[in-house]
């Protein structure tokens, strides 16, 4: 077992840099807590630069219930550059907010978690990341303080209460069961339990995972937290706690459950079939874009559980998932970085928007082009590996059932698209960080797609 904390320098990073933030934010005239989100980007950055080092090293495990492999060095990477994403798309609306400092530390907390959530290999440790990353969010999306936002909160806690509660009751089972709580001691001792048992615990602790993956039938709290929260902050709680969700459900699914067990890859793929066609089918009359990305993020969870489905069956399933979830993250940053930079939430509101804004329109674009799946995004790529990973794996009925679900979404994709090449109605002025962060999403988006050979490769 190795007992070095070095090795978890990366997050150590985040969480000093959200004290600091804290203690600091105590201090700080209001006008200057501006300072806070400085700490907070740099433990960010440095964060990252850890990361790097440490993907470069072998494999390990630290105090046997927190894995630094290929999964957690994706979940690391992407969850803190998201982060970052969504900490410069967050300044400007929040500054000289009375509570502007806390706002940044509850993002890195919740950040924290959803990294330790992808990372853990302990049912126990596995529950504590769910509570880190889902009590800030709660926090954050009831930050406006108005009817909206205190609504999207109750509902999120609320949901996020009773399927923790089931997630606990799962872990409790599967500790009776397999007498363990490490994700080793559960492959072996599952082996030999009841099956049932087995089911319905691994039925009992997917709620809490789909929960915060933000799927059926844990998917009630994604549209009106999406609408009712900050943009920024409904940027984040659709972007980042998934990262987590998704590799921490793979990351069960392989290592922690025997092959077979629980009918793992069925179960999965149901849920990620009613998860897609629930999602599209949502998303068809949404006038309001925050509305029609939070279905649409719905959609995308559906398609990110198919890999999970494989997970054990075939050599493309992690793969897929780690590509898909770096190419998803970038690009639905990118698309709500272009819905806070425009300032609108209805469609109208993009109308010409190519010829008003033409980098501003143009980042839309390829965003909404990357759900599409139009080549060269990285979500294109992504979707291929997981079209792979599906025939791969003999379930050519759920690779059918996600290729309907992809054509049928671009009819709602071109109804968001389609007005910004009209004639514009009028003159208006993009705010400008927001602006820089969607063109930026949108040229990584490209050069993930276009260097996917080279980024497969490490």
């Amino acid at each position: 077992m190795n007992e070095n904390p070095a090795d978890l320098a990366p997050e150590m990073c985040v969480l000093l840099a959200a004290v600091l933030g804290l203690v600091n934010g105590l201090f700080l005239p209001r006008t200057r807590q501006w300072r806070v989100a400085v700490i907070c980007a740099a433990g960010l950055i440095a964060g990252l630069a850890a990361a790097g080092v440490a993907a470069t090293r072998a494999d390990l495990a630290v105090f046997d219930a927190f894995q630094v492999d290929a999964i957690t060095h994706v979940t690391r990477i992407t969850v803190m550059a998201a982060t970052l994403a969504v900490l410069a798309l967050a300044a400007g609306p929040v500054r000289g907010h009375p509570r502007e400092s806390e706002h940044y530390v509850l993002i890195l907390l919740s950040a924290l978690g959803a990294i330790v959530l992808g990372a853990s290999s302990d049912l126990l440790v596995l529950v504590a990341a769910y509570l880190l990353a889902s009590i800030p969010a709660y926090a954050l999306a009831g930050f406006g303080k108005d009817a909206h936002g205190t609504e999207a909160a109750l509902k999120y806690y609320l949901m996020g209460a009773l399927l923790g509660v089931f997630m606990l009751a799962g872990v409790t089972v599967l500790f009776g069961v397999g007498r363990g709580t490490s994700y080793a001691a559960l492959r072996a001792g599952l082996a030999d339990a009841p099956p049932a048992a087995v089911a319905a615990g691994v039925v009992a602790l997917l709620a809490g995972l789909l929960f915060k993956a933000g799927a059926v039938p844990g998917h009630f709290w994604v549209p009106d937290v999406t609408e009712g929260a900050p943009p920024a902050v409904a940027a984040f709680v659709t972007t980042v706690p998934k990262i987590g969700a998704f590799a921490a459900l793979y990351r069960f699914g392989a290592e922690a459950l025997p092959p077979g067990a629980a009918g793992w890859p069925a179960l999965v793929a149901v849920v990620a079939a009613a998860t897609m066609t629930l999602g599209n089918l949502a998303a068809f009359g949404q006038d309001n874009v925050r509305r029609l990305l939070a279905y649409s993020t719905v959609s995308q969870a559906g398609y990110l559980l198919v890999p999970v489905a494989m997970a054990g069956r075939t050599g493309l399933a992690e793969p897929a998932l780690l590509y898909y979830l770096a190419a998803y993250a970038v690009t639905n940053a990118g698309a709500f970085a272009v819905v806070l930079a425009a300032g609108r939430d209805d469609l109208a509101g993009y109308a010409g928007l190519m010829r008003r804004s033409p980098l501003h329109g143009l980042s839309l674009v390829i965003c909404l082009l990357g759900f599409i799946d139009t080549p060269p995004t990285a979500v294109f790529v992504g979707k291929v590996l997981m079209f792979g990973a599906a025939l791969d794996g003999r379930y050519l009925w759920l690779a059918a059932v996600a290729a309907v679900n992809t054509v049928a979404s671009v009819f709602y994709y071109l109804r968001w698209l389609v007005p910004t090449f009209r004639r514009p109605d009028g003159a208006s002025r993009p705010a400008r960080g927001a602006t820089a962060v969607a063109v930026a999403a949108a040229l990584l988006s490209v050069a993930l797609g276009i260097g996917a050979g080279v980024a497969l490769t490490f």
